[in-house]
């Protein structure tokens, strides 16, 4: 609910194109869409422009919405789908790229990992790179509930899976990054 008015009422008036409503939904999941995308990302910038192209979608799209379904899970995944594609792309392209400059037909480029962006404590350093090392739908799936505190049922809309199969995931994720916080300080997770 955004300031008293429920998330339905809401849909029906962007449906009804009611600027109002489109401001409303706008402020109530910019944020946290703005976190999402950028968590996969890992660029701000990119990550605004990519959440105001999911917004400027929805309200092109906003005739054929269907009020009685949740909007929540909607706009994450256009949210992780054009977030996806970006990645995609900028890929396809530095790949292109890199082999226009090697003159080599053929080869794929080393990956390089992104600068960090703020200061954070070692172990807090590794967790994000054990996260990030996970398998695709575990971290997916931890991030949404975890980050985003989306339900086991929002998250299962989202990535089209069972809630059951949601809670395998994180299960699976957490029980790796235990592991890593194990070997790297054992003492961390003792009572």
């Amino acid at each position: 609910m955004s300031a008293g008015i429920p998330l339905e009422e809401l849909c029906q008036g962007l449906k009804a194109s009611d600027r109002s409503a489109f401001e409303h939904l706008f402020r109530l999941f910019r944020q946290d869409l703005l976190r999402y995308v950028q968590s996969i990302v890992r660029e701000g910038t990119v990550a605004h422009d990519l959440v105001q192209d999911v917004f400027v979608s929805l309200w092109g799209l906003r005739e054929t919405l269907d009020p009685s379904q949740p909007l929540k899970p909607y706009l994450y995944r256009m949210a992780r789908n054009r977030a996806y594609r970006y990645l995609r792309d900028e890929r396809i392209h530095a790949e292109k790229h890199v082999l226009v400059q090697q003159g080599v037909v053929g080869q794929r480029p080393a990956v390089v990992e992104p600068d960090a962006r703020f200061e954070e404590t070692v172990l807090c350093q590794q967790l994000h790179v054990w996260i990030a090392d996970l398998p695709e739908r575990q971290r997916e799936a931890l991030v949404l509930s975890r980050y985003h505190h989306l339900s086991h049922q929002d998250i299962a809309a989202l990535m089209d899976i069972s809630p059951r199969t949601v809670n395998n995931h994180i299960m699976r994720a957490l029980t790796a990054l235990q592991n890593h916080i194990r070997a790297f300080e054992p003492t961390l997770l003792e009572p």
